[in-house]
């Protein structure tokens, strides 16, 4: 099966008036379709960075990025950014806060209309399509990001930490619902957290930075012996502890 998304010795480096800082160091790996794929890595040693690099908002300055075959600028493979917060706008409603991507890139039709609305049934949020941000909890306005970021038929999903601003038991089962969301809809997703214990319950591989400038330093292959293999049910089987602590030593090797 051919990778839906290739990196080949990708740096990058920020440039300042004070100099440069060196932000990705030779970053290589691949990406199959369907494939949900976590980063994780200290602060601040530029999982964000390689992100924006394959969203389009920043240029590599060397090395190779590969979409479906094609080189990423010349790609025309609909890649969709979920970040931290949910930019949910107020003085819209859910249903409008939905079919704002469509709106700002032209693509809103009946049919596209028709897509939002049935995601919004899909995933429990029909009822509030007409309530304003605030008046839904923060899991359900995650949801509602995720609805905006689906409705437009994105092939790759990125992911960056969009539970943390979330409390701890709404993080958890917002991760287990959004999780199986992006399964259930065959969508290939690359998830930047500081959760170890989110990486493992959710990901097929966790790939492990070093620290600034990163560097992969481990690919973890993810599997668990489970008939319903769900985020929340990987927290309770046998294998969690021991990718939790696999993770963990590799992450502290060099501390």
């Amino acid at each position: 099966m051919e990778p839906v998304l290739e990196l080949s010795n990708v740096n990058y480096a920020y440039h300042t008036m004070d100099g440069e800082t060196k932000a990705l160091n030779d970053i290589s790996f691949s990406v199959a379709p369907g494939e949900f794929v976590a980063f994780v890595g200290p602060s601040g040693c530029g999982k964000s960075t390689l992100l924006s690099i394959l969203s389009g908002l920043l240029k590599t300055e060397t090395g190779q990025i590969r979409v479906n075959g094609k080189d990423l600028k010349d790609s025309t493979t609909n890649i969709g950014y979920m970040l931290q917060h949910d930019h949910l706008f107020e003085w819209r409603t859910i249903y409008h806060n939905v079919l704002l991507g469509l709106e700002i890139q032209h693509m809103l039709t009946a049919r596209t209309r028709a897509k939002a609305e049935e995601l919004l049934e899909l995933y429990g949020l029909k009822p509030f399509a007409d309530s304003r941000p605030s008046e839904l909890s923060g899991g359900m306005r995650q949801r509602a990001a995720l609805i905006r970021t689906l409705v437009l038929e994105p092939d790759i999903l990125l992911l960056d930490e969009p539970f943390s601003a979330l409390d701890y038991q709404t993080r958890l089962s917002v991760g287990d619902d959004i999780g199986q969301i992006i399964r259930n809809a065959h969508k290939t997703a690359l998830l930047v957290t500081h959760d170890l214990s989110e990486a493992v319950s959710l990901a097929d591989r966790v790939i492990i930075l070093t620290k600034r400038p990163a560097s992969v330093a481990r690919i973890v292959p993810i599997t668990f012996s489970l008939e319903d293999d769900t985020p929340m049910h990987r927290r309770d089987a046998p294998e969690f502890k021991t990718y939790f602590n696999l993770i963990w030593k590799e992450l502290n090797k060099n501390d």
